[in-house]
């Protein structure tokens, strides 16, 4: 256990083409699930809880970390099932997601594995808009759930995606006409906030669930005309973490391909780190927005569009 929590920090350094690794530990049972290594900043022992008065159910507690104090989700009750109630050989997972620190509390921490993102599929289509599942992988011949944390997060505190008065500005999709915006992102409360967001730019939006659903429908817009998907497409927005095909991978995709190279790219994420820089240069995309400042979104979206339409 000591070298799995040792070894934490030093993978976060590692990034590799369209490949991941997982984090992978307990709730309550047998299931074994996942997070992305990118996302966790510190794995230790549960430590003693503070209890607040009116704290949200799924709220545990909160502890006092490195002079930071921060809110623990007991992430087995968040996703439905029953609470951790043995705090004595529990753990807490300390992660970064859309600019802010959580800690969720889990039963158990197993190991880390290193796999392709195309060994990662999404969910079976019968795990229904409840599931709390974005993607699901084989270890060892066992499924291992990869939990929708940020539907978790935002049904424990929903995320705002009102545009403030003086950047919201239908004036750009009535310039942008019948072209449209892409957005890829695995998690289904991601792709709508984005969506709800960018509404008020009055902009054509499709939408796709993961880099290869995204890459498969670009490919077939292409493939209906010569030279014309700049005149269909005007702008794609990318999550990173996807199953099948990551971010990095659609990217490298997109401009690699000589007729859609032209095409801006916004990565817009919640994993953090200074990897990001270096790969979003690598890898040649336009810009990178972390999530989720519905505000900093539509800026960055108009900003392109704009710049494509003068063009």
């Amino acid at each position: 256990m000591a070298g799995i929590l040792d070894s934490v920090n030093q993978r976060t350094q590692l990034v590799g083409q369209n490949r991941l690794e997982l984090l992978l530990f307990k709730l309550v049972g047998r299931q074994s699930y996942g997070i992305n290594v990118f996302k966790v900043r510190e794995v230790l022992q549960c430590p003693r809880l503070t209890t607040l008065p009116k704290q949200d159910a799924y709220i545990k507690g909160i502890a006092h970390i490195r002079g930071q104090t921060i809110s623990v989700i007991d992430l087995s009750k968040a996703i439905g099932g029953s609470p951790i109630t043995d705090m004595t050989d529990s753990f807490i997972i300390i992660a970064e997601y859309n600019r802010s620190v959580q800690g969720f509390l889990v039963a158990g921490v197993e190991r880390i594995v290193t796999l392709s993102w195309k060994d990662v599929m999404p969910p079976p289509e019968g795990a229904g808009k409840s599931s709390y599942l974005t993607a699901v992988t084989e270890i060892d011949n066992k499924m291992v759930s990869i939990l929708d944390v940020e539907k978790i997060l935002n049904e424990i505190n929903p995320v705002s995606t009102d545009l403030s008065d003086d950047v919201a500005d239908d004036t750009v999709g009535i310039e942008l006409g019948d072209r449209i915006v892409m957005i890829a992102d695995d998690s289904t409360v991601a792709r709508n906030q984005v969506k709800r967001a960018l509404t008020p730019l009055g902009i054509n939006m499709v939408l796709a669930k993961n880099g290869q659903d995204a890459l498969d429908q670009l490919l077939a817009i292409e493939a209906t005309c010569e030279n014309c998907i700049s005149e269909k497409v005007a702008l794609l927005i990318s999550d990173i973490e996807m199953p099948e095909m990551d971010g990095y991978t659609l990217t490298a995709e997109v401009k690699a391909n000589e007729r859609m190279r032209g095409m801006p790219v916004i990565l817009h994420t919640s994993l953090s780190g200074v990897f990001n820089n270096a790969m979003v240069a690598k890898v040649g995309a336009n810009d990178f927005i972390p999530k989720f400042h519905p505000d900093e979104l539509a800026t960055a979206v108009k900003k392109w569009l704009k710049m494509d339409i003068t063009k």
